[in-house]
């Protein structure tokens, strides 16, 4: 099933799908696409430990990513007033400035996401169970 909903100024991004996702039932799910504007962006940088805040206004030229009832991994792509692009993994604290259009597609159904911490990598990573063909 496809959902698709708006964000409104002051909203967490990543809490806020979170939320919508328990609140509607939804335990496995894909960000297809999410555009929109931030006034404040949390992101963590592709060394895995760096985090960057920055304090000023953005667009949200992608952001896609896997939901589940245990956590969440999303990436976004960010332009500034200049137009250039930054992205990461997107953290708590990136707060909504006019809108972000947000559309999602619950997995339920046919597949369980679900997060495990992975010795390797250090993150509690995605598992995949429970296929279509496992389901019939």
């Amino acid at each position: 099933m496809d959902y698709i909903f708006r964000l409104t100024y002051g909203c967490d991004l990543r809490q806020s799908i979170e939320d919508f996702c328990q609140k509607n039932g939804i335990t496995s799910a894909v960000v297809v696409t999410v555009v929109g504007s931030l006034y404040q962006a949390v992101i963590r940088l592709a060394d895995g430990h760096s985090t960057v805040s920055l304090n000023e206004q953005y667009e949200i030229v992608s952001l896609t990513g896997t939901v589940s009832a245990n956590g969440s991994h999303m990436h976004i792509a960010l332009a500034d007033r200049q137009g250039k692009v930054l992205g990461g993994h997107v953290c708590y604290g990136c707060q909504v400035n006019t809108t972000a259009e947000v559309a999602l597609r619950s997995l339920d159904g046919a597949y369980r996401l679900s997060r495990q911490y992975d010795e390797r990598t250090g993150y509690n990573e995605l598992v995949i169970t429970g296929t279509k063909e496992d389901l019939k």
